[in-house]
C-alpha cells in the first residue's frame, strides 16, 4: 500500500519528464531550441527530437516564403509628381540563429522590413522621372530595390524573394485634377462631334430637299406635259368631231356649260333673253335634210 503511493507519483513525474522532454518539428518549420534564452541547438530538418524538460525550451520559425504587405507610400519623382505606391514584398527565413538573435520574431522582422522596403522604394524611385516609373523600365527599378533590400535583410537572416508593386496611384487631389481635365476633353470632343453629326444632317436634309423639289418639279414637268399632249388629242378629236357635225358640236358645248353653271339647286343667273348662252332654249328646230 505504501509503495503505491510512490509509484504512481513516479510514473507520472516519468511520463510529464518525456512529454516536455520531445517535441515534433514539421515540414514548414525549423526550430531553435533555447537554454535559460541562450541559443544551444538550430533544427533545420523535420522530425521528432529531444530538449532537456523544464529547462530549454524551444522557438518555431516558419521556413516557407511569407508575404509582406506594406503601407502605401507617398514617392516624390525627380520631376518633382508625386506618386502613392502600394507594395508588397515576399521573403524567407535562411539563418534561423540569425534571425533571432537580430529580431527575435516574426513581427519584429515584418516591421523592420517594411520600413527599409519603404525607404528603399523613396530611394529609388525618387530618382527617376514619373514617365519612368509608369512605363517597362519599372520592372529595372524593381530589381534596384530588390538588391538594396536584400543587402539589409542579410543581417536579420532572411532572403528577399520578390519585390512588386502593386499600384502606383496619384495622390486623391491630382487624381481629381486629372479626372476634372479628362473630363473638360471629353465634353469638348462629345461637342465637336455633336456638331459634326448636326453639320452632315443639316447637309443630308439640305440635299434630300433639294432632290425632292428637283423629282417634284421633273415630275410635274412631265405631268404638264402629258396632259398638253392630252389636252391636244382631245381638241384634235373636237376639231375632227366639229368639222363633221358642227351644230351637234355647238349643242354638246353647251350642255357641259349649262351643266356646270347650273349646278346646285339655288343658282341664279341674271342674263337677256337673247343672249347667246340660252340660244338652244326655245329656238330648237328640227334639222332638214
Amino acid at each position: 500500500m505504501k509503495l503505491g503511493k510512490f509509484v504512481l507519483p513516479i510514473i507520472i513525474f516519468i511520463a510529464a519528464t518525456l512529454y516536455f522532454s520531445i517535441f515534433i518539428v514539421k515540414e514548414v518549420n525549423q526550430a531553435i531550441v533555447l537554454q535559460f534564452g541562450d541559443p544551444k541547438r538550430i533544427i533545420l530538418k523535420p522530425g521528432l527530437n529531444f530538449k532537456i524538460p523544464f529547462i530549454q525550451n524551444v522557438v518555431f520559425l516558419d521556413k516557407r516564403i511569407l508575404n509582406l504587405d506594406t503601407p502605401p507610400e507617398e514617392v516624390i519623382a525627380s520631376d518633382q509628381k508625386r506618386l502613392i505606391v502600394d507594395a508588397f514584398a515576399r521573403f524567407q527565413i535562411v539563418d534561423p540563429l540569425k534571425f533571432y538573435i537580430s529580431v527575435g520574431n516574426e513581427r519584429v522582422a515584418r516591421s523592420r522590413l517594411s520600413t527599409i522596403i519603404n525607404s528603399r522604394i523613396r530611394n529609388v524611385l525618387g530618382q527617376q522621372r514619373l514617365q519612368t516609373l509608369l512605363s517597362e523600365d519599372r520592372s529595372k527599378q524593381m530589381s534596384l530595390i530588390q538588391d538594396g533590400v536584400n543587402k539589409e535583410a542579410e543581417n536579420f537572416g532572411i532572403k528577399i524573394v520578390d519585390v512588386r508593386i502593386k499600384r502606383a496611384d496619384l495622390p486623391p487631389a491630382n487624381s481629381e485634377a486629372i479626372y476634372r481635365r479628362m473630363q473638360t476633353e471629353r465634353e469638348r470632343e462629345a461637342k465637336e462631334f455633336r456638331a459634326k453629326g448636326a453639320e452632315m444632317a443639316i447637309t443630308i436634309t439640305s440635299t434630300a430637299d433639294k432632290e425632292v423639289t428637283v423629282i417634284l418639279a421633273d415630275a410635274e414637268k412631265k405631268s404638264q406635259i402629258m396632259k398638253g399632249e392630252g389636252d391636244g388629242k382631245r381638241n384634235n378629236i373636237f376639231a375632227g368631231a366639229f368639222g363633221q357635225d358642227p351644230e351637234f358640236f355647238a349643242f354638246y358645248r353647251a350642255m357641259q356649260a349649262y351643266e356646270k353653271a347650273l349646278i346646285g339647286g339655288d343658282t341664279s343667273l341674271i342674263l337677256s333673253p337673247d343672249s347667246e348662252f340660252f340660244k338652244f332654249f326655245g329656238n330648237i328646230k328640227p334639222k332638214t335634210e
